[in-house]
């Protein structure tokens, strides 16, 4: 592809919609709140390692659900596709991404590993002496794919470890059903700090190039997935990736996408690039106004929507 194209239509996309109106910063978790609701910024990332990149791509903002794509990758290495397929599942739930009342239709079954039940649920597969260990393991992913060393916001940690109660609720169900494969509240508390890493949308973008090249990091041409899993992770992530407007966005953009309540949003074109959008304010769904708008942009200016026929 073109980069003299690709760096023209991300300066583009910052331009018109990086000051796009509406929205507001997530408010239930007291650190979102407090995060400047001005930043903006958009990164494209190559399978080849090429970074285009424009407004506050180094700000660092809490991962939130968008972790759990990379805890998925990591139980999918650890016990295989067919299991996580078995215990976690691969629909949408039809509701929204904490609620409960998914379980209790389904008999306790998460169905997806990108809402919350299902998220804890991968958690708890991924292999692990201890709590301690399964942490590790997973911030290890996240760095690996990356390509930098991850860290964990205190700050956010506390935010989140003291106000996740509906989630611990969600662990127990889960666990009642025999749908929690370790110890609930270490699975949730193991869950709440991968949500509480910091990451750019450089970091974010060079993390979906990852998936994009076929599981090898293209900074440093370290192989992180075996390339079998990575259909897998972009299938999870076009059914349940922006939550309740998952269709939508597969309709409009046409690219496995996630979001987090922090502000990102990340789009992979298998084999291409990928693309990752920030900025805090959100629309009611809990997705970034400005970082769609422009991650739509960008996909549609380069062509990229998979189902096209050209």
């Amino acid at each position: 592809m073109d980069h003299a194209k690709i760096a023209a239509v991300v300066k583009e996309a910052y331009d018109k919609f990086s000051q796009a109106a509406g929205g507001e910063n997530a408010s239930y978790i007291p650190y979102l709140a407090s995060v400047p609701s001005s930043l903006a910024g958009v990164t494209v990332v190559t399978k080849d390692g090429k970074v285009f990149e424009c407004g506050d791509s180094n700000y660092e903002f809490a991962l939130e659900s968008i972790s759990k794509v990379f805890s998925l990758a990591l139980a999918l290495e650890d016990v295989g596709a067919e299991e996580v397929h078995n215990k976690i599942g691969a629909d949408p739930t039809g509701l929204p991404f904490n609620s409960i009342m998914a379980l209790e239709l389904h008999g306790g079954k998460p169905l997806s590993p990108l809402v919350n039940a299902g998220a804890m649920a991968t958690v708890s597969l991924i292999k692990a002496s201890n709590p301690e260990e399964r942490w590790s393991r997973i911030l290890g992913m996240q760095s690996q794919l990356a390509g930098r060393q991850i860290a964990l916001s205190e700050e956010i940690n506390r935010s989140e470890q003291t106000t996740n109660f509906h989630n611990r609720a969600i662990a127990w169900l889960l666990y009642s059903a025999g749908a929690m494969y370790s110890d609930p509240m270490e699975a949730c508390d193991v869950y709440t700090r991968q949500c509480s890493t910091l990451i750019s949308a450089k970091d974010l973008a060079v993390m979906g190039a990852t998936l994009a090249a076929g599981g090898i990091n293209p900074l440093n041409n370290q192989r992180v997935l075996k390339t079998e899993n990575v259909p897998r992770i972009l299938a999870e992530m076009t059914m349940e990736g922006l939550y309740d407007s998952s269709g939508d966005w597969a309709y409009t953009v046409g690219l496995p996408g996630k979001s987090g309540v922090g502000g990102g949003i990340l789009a992979v074109a298998p084999g291409q690039l990928a693309i990752a959008g920030f900025s805090p304010p959100l629309d009611p769904i809990g997705n970034s106004v400005r970082g769609q708008l422009m991650v739509a942009y960008i996909a549609k200016e380069l062509g990229l929507n998979l189902y096209a026929v050209n």
